[in-house]
Protein backbone atom coordinates (compact mmCIF):
# COMPACT_ATOMS: atom_id res chain seq x y z
CA UNK A 1 0.00 0.00 0.00
CA UNK A 2 1.55 3.26 -1.13
CA UNK A 3 2.10 6.41 1.26
CA UNK A 4 -0.28 7.69 -0.24
CA UNK A 5 -3.19 5.10 0.26
CA UNK A 6 -2.21 4.77 4.24
CA UNK A 7 -2.98 8.49 4.59
CA UNK A 8 -6.38 8.30 2.76
CA UNK A 9 -7.50 5.01 4.47
CA UNK A 10 -6.40 7.29 8.52
CA UNK A 11 -8.71 10.07 7.29
CA UNK A 12 -11.27 7.74 6.64
CA UNK A 13 -11.17 6.18 9.43
CA UNK A 14 -10.94 9.17 11.85
CA UNK A 15 -13.75 10.84 9.50
CA UNK A 16 -16.09 7.57 10.49
CA UNK A 17 -15.27 7.70 14.45
CA UNK A 18 -16.56 11.62 14.09
CA UNK A 19 -19.34 11.07 13.00
CA UNK A 20 -20.27 8.17 14.95
CA UNK A 21 -19.14 10.21 18.07
CA UNK A 22 -20.86 13.14 17.04
CA UNK A 23 -23.87 10.75 16.54
CA UNK A 24 -24.04 8.87 20.03
CA UNK A 25 -23.59 12.36 21.77
CA UNK A 26 -26.40 13.92 19.64
CA UNK A 27 -28.50 10.97 20.81
CA UNK A 28 -27.26 10.98 24.39
CA UNK A 29 -28.26 14.42 24.48
CA UNK A 30 -31.78 14.08 23.14
CA UNK A 31 -32.29 11.15 25.82
CA UNK A 32 -31.26 13.43 28.59
CA UNK A 33 -33.45 16.73 26.90
CA UNK A 34 -36.50 13.97 26.76
CA UNK A 35 -35.94 13.13 30.04
CA UNK A 36 -35.71 16.64 31.60
CA UNK A 37 -39.03 17.56 29.25
CA UNK A 38 -40.87 14.34 30.79
CA UNK A 39 -39.97 15.44 34.37
CA UNK A 40 -42.16 17.50 36.96
CA UNK A 41 -39.33 20.42 37.42
CA UNK A 42 -37.11 20.71 39.61
CA UNK A 43 -37.71 17.48 39.89
CA UNK A 44 -36.81 13.80 38.24
CA UNK A 45 -39.55 11.40 37.71
CA UNK A 46 -38.62 9.05 40.71
CA UNK A 47 -37.69 12.26 43.05
CA UNK A 48 -34.29 13.34 42.29
CA UNK A 49 -34.13 17.02 42.14
CA UNK A 50 -31.97 18.11 38.65
CA UNK A 51 -28.71 17.11 39.10
CA UNK A 52 -29.49 14.31 41.12
CA UNK A 53 -25.79 14.16 42.80
CA UNK A 54 -25.20 17.87 43.22
CA UNK A 55 -27.26 17.83 45.83
CA UNK A 56 -24.77 16.62 47.98
CA UNK A 57 -22.52 19.33 46.87
CA UNK A 58 -24.76 22.60 47.52
CA UNK A 59 -26.41 20.96 50.79
CA UNK A 60 -22.17 19.66 52.02
CA UNK A 61 -21.51 23.65 51.05
CA UNK A 62 -24.95 24.55 53.41
CA UNK A 63 -23.35 22.66 56.20
CA UNK A 64 -19.62 24.30 55.74
CA UNK A 65 -21.37 27.24 56.44
CA UNK A 66 -22.37 26.17 59.58
CA UNK A 67 -19.00 25.82 61.24
CA UNK A 68 -19.43 22.03 62.10
CA UNK A 69 -19.99 19.83 58.43
CA UNK A 70 -18.95 16.77 60.32
CA UNK A 71 -21.94 16.62 62.60
CA UNK A 72 -24.11 15.58 59.77
CA UNK A 73 -21.38 12.95 57.86
CA UNK A 74 -23.42 10.24 59.51
CA UNK A 75 -25.76 8.59 57.71
CA UNK A 76 -29.00 9.09 59.73
CA UNK A 77 -27.87 12.85 60.28
CA UNK A 78 -27.47 13.61 56.60
CA UNK A 79 -30.13 12.21 55.54
CA UNK A 80 -32.05 14.32 58.24
CA UNK A 81 -30.32 16.91 56.55
CA UNK A 82 -31.52 15.94 53.41
CA UNK A 83 -35.00 15.94 53.77
CA UNK A 84 -34.80 19.09 56.09
CA UNK A 85 -33.23 21.12 52.92
CA UNK A 86 -35.88 19.25 50.12
CA UNK A 87 -38.66 17.85 51.58
CA UNK A 88 -39.66 14.39 53.61
CA UNK A 89 -40.04 11.82 50.65
CA UNK A 90 -36.33 13.20 49.02
CA UNK A 91 -34.71 9.68 48.24
CA UNK A 92 -31.45 9.03 50.37
CA UNK A 93 -28.00 9.96 49.99
CA UNK A 94 -24.53 9.18 51.85
CA UNK A 95 -21.42 11.79 52.59
CA UNK A 96 -18.14 10.46 50.86
CA UNK A 97 -16.52 13.65 49.88
CA UNK A 98 -13.59 14.36 52.39
CA UNK A 99 -13.25 17.73 54.15
CA UNK A 100 -11.49 19.73 52.43
CA UNK A 101 -13.97 18.74 49.10
CA UNK A 102 -15.90 21.74 51.26
CA UNK A 103 -13.46 24.19 51.08
CA UNK A 104 -13.87 24.30 47.12
CA UNK A 105 -17.72 24.27 47.13
CA UNK A 106 -18.99 26.33 49.79
CA UNK A 107 -19.70 29.45 47.75
CA UNK A 108 -22.27 27.44 45.77
CA UNK A 109 -24.80 27.59 48.96
CA UNK A 110 -24.96 31.26 48.75
CA UNK A 111 -26.91 30.52 45.23
CA UNK A 112 -30.80 29.03 45.13
CA UNK A 113 -30.35 25.14 44.48
CA UNK A 114 -31.18 25.14 40.60
CA UNK A 115 -28.88 28.62 39.86
CA UNK A 116 -26.26 27.08 41.72
CA UNK A 117 -26.53 23.67 39.43
CA UNK A 118 -26.17 25.81 36.14
CA UNK A 119 -23.13 28.01 37.06
CA UNK A 120 -21.50 24.80 38.61
CA UNK A 121 -22.29 23.02 35.55
CA UNK A 122 -20.98 25.93 33.35
CA UNK A 123 -17.77 26.51 34.77
CA UNK A 124 -17.24 23.26 34.88
CA UNK A 125 -17.45 22.68 31.76
CA UNK A 126 -15.66 26.03 30.57
CA UNK A 127 -12.85 24.91 32.80
CA UNK A 128 -12.43 21.15 31.34
CA UNK A 129 -12.72 22.33 27.93
CA UNK A 130 -9.82 25.22 28.36
CA UNK A 131 -7.49 22.58 30.05
CA UNK A 132 -7.87 19.53 27.47
CA UNK A 133 -7.17 21.82 24.87
CA UNK A 134 -4.49 23.49 25.72
CA UNK A 135 -4.73 26.42 23.80
CA UNK A 136 -5.09 24.40 20.73
CA UNK A 137 -9.20 25.06 20.60
CA UNK A 138 -10.06 23.10 17.24
CA UNK A 139 -14.19 24.16 16.95
CA UNK A 140 -14.37 19.96 16.16
CA UNK A 141 -12.73 19.23 19.25
CA UNK A 142 -14.25 21.53 21.52
CA UNK A 143 -18.00 20.27 20.13
CA UNK A 144 -16.91 16.62 20.34
CA UNK A 145 -15.78 17.42 23.96
CA UNK A 146 -19.29 19.32 24.76
CA UNK A 147 -21.17 16.20 22.88
CA UNK A 148 -19.46 13.31 24.94
CA UNK A 149 -21.74 10.69 26.51
CA UNK A 150 -19.26 11.21 29.59
CA UNK A 151 -19.88 15.24 29.79
CA UNK A 152 -23.96 14.75 29.01
CA UNK A 153 -23.41 11.97 32.01
CA UNK A 154 -21.68 14.19 34.19
CA UNK A 155 -24.28 17.27 33.50
CA UNK A 156 -26.93 15.07 34.21
CA UNK A 157 -25.92 13.27 37.58
CA UNK A 158 -24.45 16.99 38.97
CA UNK A 159 -21.13 14.89 39.69
CA UNK A 160 -17.25 16.39 39.30
CA UNK A 161 -16.34 14.80 36.52
CA UNK A 162 -15.69 18.29 34.58
CA UNK A 163 -13.23 19.50 37.72
CA UNK A 164 -11.60 15.98 38.50
CA UNK A 165 -10.78 15.73 34.73
CA UNK A 166 -9.36 19.46 34.67
CA UNK A 167 -6.99 18.41 37.45
CA UNK A 168 -5.43 15.25 36.33
CA UNK A 169 -5.07 16.55 32.92
CA UNK A 170 -3.96 19.52 33.88
CA UNK A 171 -1.43 18.11 35.80
CA UNK A 172 0.01 16.06 33.20
CA UNK A 173 -0.31 19.10 31.22
CA UNK A 174 1.84 21.21 32.99
CA UNK A 175 4.57 18.66 34.23
CA UNK A 176 6.90 19.85 32.25
CA UNK A 177 6.37 23.58 31.79
CA UNK A 178 5.61 23.95 35.38
CA UNK A 179 6.54 20.95 37.84
CA UNK A 180 5.07 22.87 40.85
CA UNK A 181 1.66 24.10 39.71
CA UNK A 182 1.31 19.90 38.39
CA UNK A 183 2.07 19.56 41.85
CA UNK A 184 -0.89 21.22 43.60
CA UNK A 185 -3.39 19.99 40.58
CA UNK A 186 -2.29 16.63 41.79
CA UNK A 187 -2.47 17.48 45.25
CA UNK A 188 -6.24 19.07 44.58
CA UNK A 189 -7.05 15.71 43.28
CA UNK A 190 -7.17 14.26 47.05
CA UNK A 191 -10.81 15.54 46.70
CA UNK A 192 -11.30 12.00 44.37
CA UNK A 193 -8.54 10.47 45.97
CA UNK A 194 -9.28 7.38 44.35
CA UNK A 195 -8.81 8.86 41.02
CA UNK A 196 -5.77 9.94 41.47
CA UNK A 197 -4.08 6.66 43.23
CA UNK A 198 -1.49 5.52 40.51
CA UNK A 199 0.31 9.29 40.47
CA UNK A 200 2.40 8.48 43.18
CA UNK A 201 3.70 6.10 41.41
CA UNK A 202 3.87 7.58 38.11
CA UNK A 203 5.86 10.50 39.40
CA UNK A 204 8.25 8.27 41.61
CA UNK A 205 9.22 6.09 38.20
CA UNK A 206 9.46 9.51 36.44
CA UNK A 207 12.14 11.21 39.09
CA UNK A 208 9.51 14.13 39.56
CA UNK A 209 10.31 15.04 43.23
CA UNK A 210 9.42 18.54 42.98
CA UNK A 211 6.15 17.70 41.67
CA UNK A 212 5.61 14.92 44.70
CA UNK A 213 7.14 17.76 46.91
CA UNK A 214 4.22 20.18 45.56
CA UNK A 215 1.26 17.23 45.87
CA UNK A 216 2.28 16.70 49.51
CA UNK A 217 2.61 20.18 50.74
CA UNK A 218 -0.79 21.00 48.94
CA UNK A 219 -2.55 18.17 50.78
CA UNK A 220 -0.91 18.60 53.63
CA UNK A 221 -2.37 22.14 53.53
CA UNK A 222 -6.06 21.46 52.61
CA UNK A 223 -6.07 18.87 55.12
CA UNK A 224 -4.90 21.75 57.77
CA UNK A 225 -7.09 24.52 56.26
CA UNK A 226 -10.40 21.81 56.60
CA UNK A 227 -8.73 21.47 59.93
CA UNK A 228 -8.97 24.95 61.01
CA UNK A 229 -12.03 25.78 59.18
CA UNK A 230 -14.57 23.49 60.98
CA UNK A 231 -12.55 21.86 63.49
CA UNK A 232 -10.51 18.72 63.93
CA UNK A 233 -13.24 16.81 65.12
CA UNK A 234 -14.41 17.28 61.17
CA UNK A 235 -11.63 14.44 60.00
CA UNK A 236 -12.65 12.31 62.83
CA UNK A 237 -16.10 12.60 61.43
CA UNK A 238 -15.12 11.40 58.06
CA UNK A 239 -13.01 8.75 58.62
CA UNK A 240 -15.06 7.46 62.17
CA UNK A 241 -19.12 7.82 59.89
CA UNK A 242 -18.57 9.05 56.55
CA UNK A 243 -15.84 6.48 55.01
CA UNK A 244 -17.62 3.54 57.10
CA UNK A 245 -21.04 3.99 55.49
CA UNK A 246 -19.23 4.49 52.16
CA UNK A 247 -17.65 1.20 52.06
CA UNK A 248 -20.85 -0.33 53.14
CA UNK A 249 -22.24 0.59 50.25
CA UNK A 250 -19.25 -0.49 48.05
CA UNK A 251 -19.10 -4.21 49.30
CA UNK A 252 -23.11 -4.66 50.25
CA UNK A 253 -25.66 -2.13 48.89
CA UNK A 254 -24.32 -1.94 45.28
CA UNK A 255 -27.60 -3.26 43.63
CA UNK A 256 -28.62 0.58 43.59
CA UNK A 257 -25.96 1.89 41.60
CA UNK A 258 -23.83 -0.84 40.47
CA UNK A 259 -24.69 -0.74 36.47
CA UNK A 260 -22.74 3.29 36.64
CA UNK A 261 -19.46 1.22 37.48
CA UNK A 262 -17.24 0.00 34.55
CA UNK A 263 -14.85 -1.96 36.60
CA UNK A 264 -14.08 -5.60 37.02
CA UNK A 265 -15.25 -5.68 40.44
CA UNK A 266 -18.99 -4.02 39.71
CA UNK A 267 -18.98 -6.26 36.21
CA UNK A 268 -18.16 -9.25 38.04
CA UNK A 269 -21.12 -8.74 40.84
CA UNK A 270 -23.75 -7.86 37.82
CA UNK A 271 -22.38 -11.38 36.37
CA UNK A 272 -23.82 -12.85 40.04
CA UNK A 273 -20.30 -13.50 41.25
CA UNK A 274 -20.06 -13.77 44.95
CA UNK A 275 -17.71 -10.54 46.57
CA UNK A 276 -14.60 -12.58 47.15
CA UNK A 277 -14.58 -13.82 43.30
CA UNK A 278 -15.20 -10.26 42.18
CA UNK A 279 -12.54 -9.56 44.41
CA UNK A 280 -10.08 -11.71 43.33
CA UNK A 281 -11.15 -10.55 39.31
CA UNK A 282 -10.77 -6.70 40.29
CA UNK A 283 -6.94 -7.72 42.02
CA UNK A 284 -5.86 -9.42 38.97
CA UNK A 285 -6.94 -6.68 36.97
CA UNK A 286 -5.17 -3.88 39.41
CA UNK A 287 -1.99 -5.96 39.74
CA UNK A 288 -1.95 -5.77 35.62
CA UNK A 289 -2.43 -2.14 35.71
CA UNK A 290 0.10 -1.11 38.14
CA UNK A 291 2.67 -3.76 36.43
CA UNK A 292 1.46 -1.57 32.75
CA UNK A 293 2.40 1.49 34.69
CA UNK A 294 5.48 0.68 35.89
CA UNK A 295 6.57 -1.21 32.84
CA UNK A 296 5.66 2.09 30.60
CA UNK A 297 7.36 4.83 33.15
CA UNK A 298 10.03 2.66 34.19
CA UNK A 299 12.24 4.52 30.58
CA UNK A 300 11.24 7.16 28.40
CA UNK A 301 8.61 6.44 26.38
CA UNK A 302 6.15 7.93 23.76
CA UNK A 303 4.76 10.89 26.05
CA UNK A 304 1.07 10.63 24.80
CA UNK A 305 0.50 7.03 24.48
CA UNK A 306 2.27 7.30 28.15
CA UNK A 307 -0.43 10.05 29.57
CA UNK A 308 -3.20 8.14 27.48
CA UNK A 309 -2.15 4.72 29.72
CA UNK A 310 -1.69 6.17 33.08
CA UNK A 311 -5.32 7.09 33.08
CA UNK A 312 -6.74 3.98 31.24
CA UNK A 313 -4.94 2.21 34.06
CA UNK A 314 -6.47 4.76 36.41
CA UNK A 315 -10.07 3.55 35.71
CA UNK A 316 -8.24 -0.21 35.68
CA UNK A 317 -7.04 -0.19 39.25
CA UNK A 318 -10.31 0.75 41.43
CA UNK A 319 -13.41 -0.93 42.04
CA UNK A 320 -14.90 2.13 42.52
CA UNK A 321 -14.71 4.70 39.52
CA UNK A 322 -18.34 5.65 37.71
CA UNK A 323 -19.31 6.28 34.55
CA UNK A 324 -19.71 10.14 35.17
CA UNK A 325 -15.97 10.25 36.10
CA UNK A 326 -14.70 9.01 32.51
CA UNK A 327 -15.01 12.71 31.50
CA UNK A 328 -11.18 12.50 31.70
CA UNK A 329 -11.49 10.24 28.53
CA UNK A 330 -11.67 13.37 26.34
CA UNK A 331 -8.20 13.96 26.63
CA UNK A 332 -7.46 10.59 25.53
CA UNK A 333 -9.20 10.70 22.44
CA UNK A 334 -8.76 14.26 21.21
CA UNK A 335 -4.73 13.50 21.90
CA UNK A 336 -5.04 10.00 20.29
CA UNK A 337 -6.86 11.65 17.43
CA UNK A 338 -4.12 14.28 16.52
CA UNK A 339 -1.53 10.82 15.82
CA UNK A 340 -0.30 10.14 12.29
CA UNK A 341 -0.07 6.21 13.52
CA UNK A 342 -3.46 5.22 14.34
CA UNK A 343 -4.75 2.54 12.84
CA UNK A 344 -8.88 1.21 12.02
CA UNK A 345 -8.48 -0.94 15.48
CA UNK A 346 -7.33 2.49 17.19
CA UNK A 347 -10.65 4.11 15.96
CA UNK A 348 -12.71 1.44 17.10
CA UNK A 349 -11.16 1.44 20.64
CA UNK A 350 -11.69 4.70 20.97
CA UNK A 351 -15.00 4.90 19.75
CA UNK A 352 -16.43 1.80 22.51
CA UNK A 353 -14.81 4.19 25.29
CA UNK A 354 -16.26 6.71 24.00
CA UNK A 355 -20.10 5.07 24.83
CA UNK A 356 -19.19 3.10 27.50
CA UNK A 357 -20.48 5.84 29.87
CA UNK A 358 -23.80 5.61 28.25
CA UNK A 359 -23.92 1.91 27.71
CA UNK A 360 -22.64 0.84 31.16
CA UNK A 361 -26.10 1.35 32.21
CA UNK A 362 -28.33 -0.80 29.90
CA UNK A 363 -25.51 -3.32 30.05
CA UNK A 364 -25.57 -3.35 34.01
CA UNK A 365 -29.48 -3.50 33.93
CA UNK A 366 -29.56 -6.34 31.15
CA UNK A 367 -27.06 -8.53 33.30
CA UNK A 368 -24.18 -8.07 30.83
CA UNK A 369 -20.80 -7.71 32.44
CA UNK A 370 -19.04 -5.92 30.10
CA UNK A 371 -18.49 -2.04 30.57
CA UNK A 372 -15.12 -2.65 31.68
CA UNK A 373 -13.96 -4.46 28.74
CA UNK A 374 -13.18 -1.61 26.36
CA UNK A 375 -11.37 0.40 28.89
CA UNK A 376 -8.95 -3.00 29.74
CA UNK A 377 -9.09 -3.50 25.65
CA UNK A 378 -7.73 -0.09 25.26
CA UNK A 379 -5.15 -0.30 27.91
CA UNK A 380 -3.63 -3.49 25.86
CA UNK A 381 -3.76 -1.66 22.61
CA UNK A 382 -1.72 1.35 24.31
CA UNK A 383 0.75 -1.05 25.68
CA UNK A 384 1.33 -2.52 22.30
CA UNK A 385 1.57 0.41 20.62
CA UNK A 386 4.01 2.33 22.98
CA UNK A 387 6.32 -1.48 23.21
CA UNK A 388 6.13 -1.12 19.14
CA UNK A 389 6.93 2.71 19.20
CA UNK A 390 10.19 1.75 21.19
CA UNK A 391 10.84 -1.25 19.38
CA UNK A 392 10.88 1.25 16.34
CA UNK A 393 13.04 4.27 17.63
CA UNK A 394 15.43 3.06 20.03
CA UNK A 395 16.70 5.81 22.09
CA UNK A 396 14.47 8.50 21.25
CA UNK A 397 11.65 10.18 22.59
CA UNK A 398 8.65 9.90 20.05
CA UNK A 399 6.49 12.95 19.46
CA UNK A 400 3.59 11.28 17.97
CA UNK A 401 2.40 13.86 15.48
CA UNK A 402 0.05 16.50 15.35
CA UNK A 403 -1.24 18.28 18.49
CA UNK A 404 -1.13 15.18 20.11
CA UNK A 405 2.60 15.37 20.18
CA UNK A 406 2.65 18.91 21.89
CA UNK A 407 -0.03 18.04 24.71
CA UNK A 408 1.08 16.25 27.89
CA UNK A 409 4.71 16.09 27.32
CA UNK A 410 6.18 13.73 30.15
CA UNK A 411 9.78 12.81 30.13
CA UNK A 412 9.97 9.54 32.03
CA UNK A 413 11.91 7.50 34.41
CA UNK A 414 15.26 8.38 35.44
CA UNK A 415 15.27 11.35 33.42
Amino acid sequence: MTHLALLTARDSNADLFLKLAFASGIMVAGLEIGYLLYSPLPYDPVGYLVGRDFANTWLGGRLALTGDPGAHFGFRAYNTALIEAFGPDYPAHIWSYPPHFLLLTWPLALMPYLTAYVVYSALGLLLYLAVVTDGDRRADHLLLLVLAPAAIVNIWCGQLGFLVAALLVGGLVQLDRRPILAGVLFGLLSIKPHLGLLIPLMLVLAGRWRTIAAAAVTILLLVTAAGLAFGPRVWLAYLGDAMPVQSGFLLRDVEHWMAHVPTAFMNARIAGLPIAAATVAQAMLSAAAIAGVVWTFWRRRDPVLSNALVIIATFAVTPYVFNYDMVVFGFVVITLLGRTDNEAWDYWLLLAVWVVPFLTVPLGMAGIPASCLPIVALGGRLLWRLQRASREVPGRLPTGGGSGGRIGQVPLANS
